[in-house]
């Protein structure tokens, strides 16, 4: 895919976020899922850890590490140069980094606000990170750059996935290793959304009533919302039946291709959850919420992997996790100077 030209004057030389998209590059974005992203993650950087109750400490450096394990197994030493992909706000590599998984690391993103400030959350970690506006699909490093690729939750958002794992596989050092988490698989994704617009439709609804009205978030916060999601269903792209996920990874050249899935009754907990605290004031909650959500999706992701795992086949889990290596490149021949 090409760039359009709309998603090139987004991105221009030295891009910048853009926080507020106009009516005319939104109408535009529906058709051109990159323009999309650009303009939603710009859109949702500055509230997006709060959002999503991102944090960098001990709770999510062991989340992030415990999703990398699931997958690729025990870390040994550190990955010396990691490169996560549509990055966001630095969450998988950041903690990943404080969990003793990399040394360095470079972020990447479509979203200049995203790659900011993920960038500023790296340095008030104190960790050695750098990072570039770039497109997963036309990696902007050369051959055999770094020892580990990871990404969460991104694999959704890019078109052309034969072309990334590609990309990924090129810019690896052969036995590096890729590990992306956090992709919606095709069944889960299905009772995550409709769980989800049926607590939205709820909520905002009996917030209307008098008894509830403290409740109620402003209309024009709704609206705000609504705009965003209508830019949402564009940047999610795909949902994935994890054979298909498996098979683009081994055709595109990785080795030692693993996919695990997580999340069955903690999808079904967490989405609705998710949902209801978007619905509502921020901070209207409080503590007590925050930790009973919590714990409640600890402890249902534990019944999850321990029982459910056992017997359930991992399609209508809500997570995929999918993990492959780097193989030797093939080089050509040195040319014969003959005698």
């Amino acid at each position: 895919m090409t760039m359009t030209e709309d998603l090139a004057r987004a991105l221009g030389d030295d891009p910048s976020p853009n926080p507020h998209a106009t009516s005319a590059q939104i109408e535009a974005a529906r058709a051109d899922p990159k323009l999309a992203n650009v303009l939603y993650h710009d859109w949702e950087a500055g509230s997006y850890d709060e959002k999503w109750s991102i944090s960098y400490d001990e709770r999510c450096i062991d989340y992030a590490k415990g999703r990398f394990e699931l997958v690729a197994g025990p870390v040994g030493r550190p990955y010396g140069h990691a490169l996560e992909l549509g990055c966001g706000t630095g969450f998988f590599l950041l903690n990943l980094m404080q969990g003793g998984v990399a040394e360095r690391g470079s972020v990447t993103d479509l979203s200049p606000g995203m790659v900011q400030v993920a960038l500023r959350n790296a340095a008030g970690l104190g960790l050695d990170v750098d990072g570039r506006v770039a497109d997963a699909e036309r990696l902007p490093y050369p051959d055999d750059t770094f020892d580990l690729v990871v990404g969460h939750a991104v694999l959704h958002h890019i078109p052309d996935l034969d072309v990334m794992f590609r990309e990924v596989l090129r810019v690896l050092r052969p036995g590096g290793r890729f590990v992306f988490a956090g992709e919606p698989t095709r069944l889960g994704d299905r009772y995550a959304r409709k769980l989800g617009q049926l607590t939205w439709w709820t909520v905002t609804r009996a917030t209307r009533l008098p008894v509830l009205i403290a409740w109620a978030r402003p209309p024009e916060e709704l609206a705000e919302s609504s705009r965003a999601q209508a830019l949402e269903a564009v940047v999610d792209i795909h949902t994935f039946d994890p054979d298909e996920l498996e098979a683009i990874a081994v055709a595109a050249g990785a080795k030692e291709v693993r996919l695990v899935t997580e999340e069955l009754t903690a999808a079904m907990f967490g989405w609705p959850v998710r949902t209801f605290e978007a619905a509502v004031p921020p901070g209207k909650l409080g503590l007590r919420w925050a930790t009973f959500a919590w714990r409640s999706w600890e402890k249902l992701g534990w019944v999850d992997a321990r029982l459910l795992g056992r017997v359930v086949p991992r399609r209508f889990f809500y997570n995929a996790l999918i993990t492959g290596v780097a193989g030797a490149r093939l080089r050509p021949p040195a040319a014969s100077t003959g005698t």
